[in-house]
């Protein structure tokens, strides 16, 4: 949450606040450092309306943090991953109650892709690993339920 902070003040600096500016650009062409202001959620849906979500980003960062406390002893990997959501969700919340939008700077060029931030990144990257948790958990019940079957 406060590198994703970090770096969206420094992005807002480098580009003094002009919207559409690229200030950097590591890879010409392919990926670029451009601010863009979202005023909707995940990939620029329903502009205008971000500020109407911010309840759902204080859930998901309310649940993430209660199962964390509540499974301690639960893998090291959820434990990083329901960080990742809840700093993710958190860090664009600070955007959208403070500056009304949220601060997006990382831009893959070669495909047009969404400008993005760190905070859309570990929402993006926590979900993928949540979803790959959630498929190998089925994985493993579903093979001690035939092993239990085939004992039988």
């Amino acid at each position: 949450m406060v590198l994703d902070q970090g770096v969206k003040a420094w992005s807002r600096g480098r580009a003094d606040g002009v919207e559409g500016y690229v200030f950097g650009a590591p890879w010409p062409g392919v990926f670029e450092l451009k601010l863009a202001y979202n005023h909707g959620i995940a990939f620029g849906m329903f502009q205008g309306g971000g500020q109407w979500f911010a309840p759902v980003a204080v859930i998901i960062a309310g649940v993430a943090g209660w199962h964390a406390w509540r499974t301690p002893y639960a893998q090291k990997w959820m434990i990083l991953t329901l960080g990742m959501l809840a700093a993710g969700a958190i860090g664009n919340l600070i955007d959208r109650l403070w500056l009304g939008k949220v601060t997006d700077m990382f831009w893959f060029r070669l495909i047009n892709f969404p400008v993005f931030n760190v905070a859309d990144a570990c929402i993006t990257v926590s979900a993928i690993l949540l979803a790959i948790m959630s498929l190998r958990q089925d994985i493993l019940a579903r093979r001690e339920v035939m092993a239990t079957d085939s004992a039988e």
